[in-house]
Order: structure tokens, then sequence, then C-alpha cells
């Protein structure tokens, strides 16, 4: 069975990723089941593709498995498609979620609904100890809200509206949200592409 790092160490993107790939005959561990729980990783990449395939390359590198790493944000069109690479630090190096809401609150306050378009953008690099890469990039189209609603998610989820649904990512129950999410669909593009290579 193929051994496989989770170059993460958010346990929520552990789970999803887990649950999403369940149908491969995968031993799955998590960075601290092999002895990487004090790998730092820099994220100083300017892309979501940048900082995925160096986070799946050191620690494939680190481990000598193969490694999945995810790299994912959120992009708002009002101000100039940021958070994106920094959506975990946007307030800061060790912002809360909740800090990190406030401040967009904060910069979208002026801004009417029809204009507060947004995307969450999920780019998935695998890194094989052969030498072989890959990654893809699923996105979710929304918008945001004025108030977080929903308990369930995390990061940006209360905030980040699917239209389709009129529901924010937090007020959905996570087998939903791992139905439609931008992960869902990069891991789902991962899956295919994961069927040549294993």
């Amino acid at each position: 069975m193929n051994r496989v790092v989770i170059a993460s160490k958010n346990k929520h993107k552990l789970e999803e990723i887990k649950a999403i790939l369940k149908d491969f005959s995968l031993d799955i561990k998590s960075m601290d089941e092999v002895g990487l729980a004090d790998l730092e990783i820099i994220e100083d990449g300017n892309t979501f593709e940048e900082n995925a395939m160096k986070k799946a390359q050191e620690v494939m590198n680190a481990s000598g498995n193969i490694a999945i790493a995810d790299d994912s944000g959120l992009e708002v069109e009002a101000i100039g498609n940021k958070p994106g690479v920094y959506s975990a630090r946007f307030a800061g190096e060790n912002a809360s979620d909740r800090e990190n809401n406030q401040k967009l609150l904060r910069l979208l306050e002026e801004v009417p609904f029809e204009k507060r378009n947004a995307k969450f953008v999920s780019v998935i690099a695998v890194a094989f100890p052969d030498g072989r890469k890959l990654s893809v990039r699923g996105e979710i189209l929304g918008k945001i809200g004025y108030e977080e609603k929903g308990e369930n998610g995390f990061g940006y989820d209360p905030l980040f509206i699917v239209e389709a649904f009129q529901k924010t990512f937090a007020e959905m129950p996570p087998s939903l949200k791992n139905k439609i999410s931008h992960r869902a669909k990069a891991l789902e593009k991962l899956k295919n592409e994961l069927k040549k290579f294993i």
C-alpha cells in the first residue's frame, strides 16, 4: 500500500483530504504521524501553485513518501483579489480566523452586495519520491456576506456565501461542503490524475 503524507498541520484540511481520498487504497498519514511535527515550511511563493508544490516537495524529501499538499485561500474582487496567498495571515502572522474575517469585513464595509464577488481557490500538489510531480486547481465562486453565519467549517467559511444554495459554507453540513467546495473540485481532479500515477 502506498504511504502518503499530507503536508499540513491543519486538522480540518487533513479530515477533508482523507474523506475525499478514501476510495484509494492509500495509507494516509499526517506530518505528526511520520515524525515531522516540527518541520517548518516557509510559504514564500507568489501563487498557490508555488506554495503547494514547495510544501509537497519538502515533506516528500523529509519523509521519503509521496506527499500531498494543499495551498488554498480566498480572492475577493473588490480588494484586488486579496487576501490570496496571505489568507491565513491576512490580519497578521498568528491571526485567528475571527481576526481575518473582521479585517475582511472592515475592508468591504462600503462595498454593495453585488460587488462582493469572491472565489475560493485550492491548489493541490503531489510530489513523488521518483521525481514526478503534479498539481491541480479547484475554484468555487461566491459572495462575501455582511456578517459571519454558521457554525461549521473554518477560516472564511462563515462569510463565504455559495449563491446556488444562498448559504455560507459554515451553514452547510460538512458532507455538502465536501461535495462542492474548491478543495473537493481539486481533489476530484487529483483522483483522476492519481489513477494514471498509482
